[in-house]
């Protein structure tokens, strides 16, 4: 049961009645932990990486470590970019095979996120990638990386949501009633009239940040009023802490983090049995697209006149060219080993779905690509799309 899309997950908890817990992922430790619970639990999961957190480890070696969690896994994932901070932040998302994305404007005044918003999800859905936007503003609490979502909490208006929803095409959207980022500061008092009239408004699934340290009864009631995602990584963290700190008597670095993983778990496994996820794996797989990843074969030879130099520029613009194109996700252009027969040189161009072998060659990348610098420097053209067979 591998990596799925997340825009199916959240319609299934959405009609039934129940949250998916999107988890933040720091470490191998906070991955595992995490992976164990849901595979224990029986449930499905989403893997959050948030571009806060890219300060603390690099992205381009964790991201690929959880998608290859994500699909060994024997329950549905879904690995979701949390607050990008830009559109490279997106395409860099898309390019690594995330599910999901959010890249978070809701800082700015209503008309830019709108826009901004707009162009990400637009992006997103030519690669079959699930978006989630955000309206009002979920402010910063106490605790690790509060501190990174400064100013004061404004709430989403149910009218401006409409709007925005419509105009944007998000598939979910996370909303701003009463929670923070990071630990609360004594009990928390929650707009469920304001909740109640956006999902009544919207009727798509509605995700809260600053997920940690509500009641159960406010989990339950955030649940009934449409939220299907919930995010959260401050109580992960504080238990974590913990464990460490009980540790500190020890001597050497694993013997310091024994335990994390454990604990890490039991905290997921709570929070799934509280939010409803247990057991519903099943069911949920068997409504979920699974993205597979596709190869695009191109096979060519060269004309006589073509010199090794043209062909080397020829090869560095393309690589460049093909970058440019969301959802690519490896490039290789090849020399044959053998110095006689057909084909002596490739490009295979590794798409992360379907969907963006599809509107790989309306984009204009592609173009300048194929027709510009491909076509003038080649014969005997062959082009082939290929899916991993199961």
């Amino acid at each position: 049961m591998p990596l799925v899309h997340m825009n199916d997950m959240l319609n299934h908890a959405y009609r039934h009645g129940y949250a998916v817990g999107a988890f933040a992922v720091v470490s191998l430790d906070f991955l595992e932990g995490i992976m164990d619970a849901a595979e224990e639990s029986r449930s499905p999961v989403i893997l959050n990486l948030t571009e806060s957190h890219f300060d603390y480890y690099d992205f381009d070696l964790l991201a690929p470590a959880v998608l290859a969690a994500a699909k060994r896994a024997q329950v549905p994932v879904a690995v979701h970019l949390d607050h990008g901070k830009s559109p490279d932040s997106a395409e860099r998302a898309i390019q690594a095979g995330c599910s999901g994305i959010m890249v978070d404007a809701s800082h700015l005044p209503f008309d830019q996120n709108l826009q901004f918003t707009r162009q990400t999800a637009a992006l997103a859905h030519a690669c079959g990638v699930a978006v989630e936007g955000e309206l009002g503003y979920v402010a910063g609490g106490k605790g690790e990386n509060a501190e990174k979502h400064g100013g004061e909490l404004a709430y989403t208006s149910p009218a401006e949501a409409k709007a925005f929803v419509d105009r944007t095409e998000v598939d979910c959207l996370a909303v701003s009633v009463g929670t923070v980022h990071g630990r609360m500061a004594g009990s928390v008092k929650l707009d469920f009239a304001r909740l109640g009239k956006i999902n009544e408004t919207l009727a798509i699934p509605l995700v809260i940040h600053g997920g940690s340290g509500l009641a159960d009864d406010q989990y339950r009631k955030l649940i009934a009023h449409g939220v299907a995602k919930i995010n959260c990584y401050t109580a992960l963290s504080d238990v974590a802490v913990k464990v460490i700190r009980e540790n500190a008597a020890t001597s050497g670095y694993m013997a310091l983090n024994r335990g994390v993983r454990s604990a890490v778990r039991q905290e997921v496994e709570r929070c799934i049995r509280l939010w409803g996820g247990s057991g519903r794996a099943a069911e949920v797989l068997a409504q979920c697209q699974v993205p597979k990843e596709v190869d695009h074969l191109i096979l060519y030879d060269t004309p006589a006149d073509l010199s090794d130099e043209s062909l080397a520029v020829m090869v560095r613009r393309g690589k460049d060219k093909l970058r440019a194109i969301p959802g690519v996700r490896h490039i290789f252009p090849g020399k044959a080993l053998q110095n006689e027969g057909r084909y002596q040189h490739c490009w295979l161009v590794r798409f992360t779905s379907q969907a963006v072998a599809e509107h790989y060659r309306s984009h204009p990348a592609y173009g300048e690509f194929f027709d510009k610098l491909l076509r003038p420097s080649a014969k005997d053209l062959a082009v082939f799309n290929f899916e991993e067979r199961d």
